[in-house]
């Protein structure tokens, strides 16, 4: 059987991050705060996306919107793939040029591209960016086309079901404060819904439970905080986990890689 490994490469854009990974890990669900886009070069992956149900195979891109709950399985003993991770605000001024000023879209329509184009421009973008070579004028240029391309494929169904008020009002307690203790009785008293409603309706409107997506809120703080360098240790306890093998164990489960190894990328 295929030997999980995660890399963290390190990057020469700010704000982009980049991963290389070959693995037979089945994800949790999960959310990420940046777009991804990714390319599988070797075997296949099924995974629930807020797009649907989708397969990606060698030779496809994938994509993940900021805070899509989604997960992973293999196809078969495992998959191998690379992929980017940008900051939202990245993306956003990218667009604003793309459209020219006007309102571009907000988000990545496909979960998976099946196109060898876009596919080989990726490639010559991660390269770019995780070698050598400062090439600032490469990397902007290949960046702007790849964005510029993903954005214009379009989507199969670009309905989106949008969050009841009552649940976007329980989700916007967790979001005010996720280091705080929050019960499903201060959830309902929020939303004016009954403990089972919220339960069943959050699950429904997200994806995730409201314990999973208080847990995701704060290991995405656990992230930006190892990000910008904070030790281990005070990082966990930073962003409300118990101790740091809490923390990792989170960390392994939702992203593949320990804490320490995403930390190296930035050192």
């Amino acid at each position: 059987m295929l030997k999980s490994q995660f890399r963290m490469l390190r990057s020469a854009l700010a704000g982009v991050e980049a991963v290389e990974a070959e693995t037979h890990h089945s994800f949790a669900r999960h959310t990420h705060e940046q777009f991804g886009i990714g390319l599988i070069f070797a075997g296949a992956q099924k995974s629930l996306s807020g797009r649907g149900m989708v397969e990606a195979e060698a030779g496809e891109i994938i994509t993940v919107n900021p805070n899509e709950v989604h997960d992973g399985a293999p196809i078969g003993e495992g998959r191998s793939w690379r992929i980017l991770y940008f900051d939202p605000a990245i993306v956003a001024d990218l667009q604003r040029e793309i459209s020219e000023g006007g309102a571009g879209r907000s988000e990545i329509p496909r979960p998976v591209i099946r196109n060898p184009e876009i596919a080989a421009r990726f490639e010559t973008l991660f390269r770019a960016v995780t070698g050598s070579t400062a090439d600032a004028l490469l990397h902007e240029e290949l960046l702007l086309q790849l964005v510029a391309d993903v954005m214009r494929e379009r989507a199969e169904q670009e309905d989106r079901t949008a969050v009841p008020a009552s649940i976007r009002a329980a989700r916007d307690l967790i979001d005010s404060d996720p280091l705080a203790v929050v019960s499903l009785a201060d959830l309902s008293r929020e939303s004016r819904l009954s403990r089972f409603q919220v339960l069943r309706g959050f699950a429904k409107a997200t994806g995730l439970t409201p314990h999973a997506y208080l847990v995701q809120a704060r290991i995405h703080i656990a992230r930006r905080l190892i990000a910008q360098g904070m030790p281990l240790a005070e990082a966990a306890f930073a962003s409300g986990f118990a101790d740091q093998s809490h923390m990792t164990r989170v960390f392994v489960r939702k992203y593949g890689l320990s804490p320490r190894v995403y930390a190296s990328a930035f050192l």
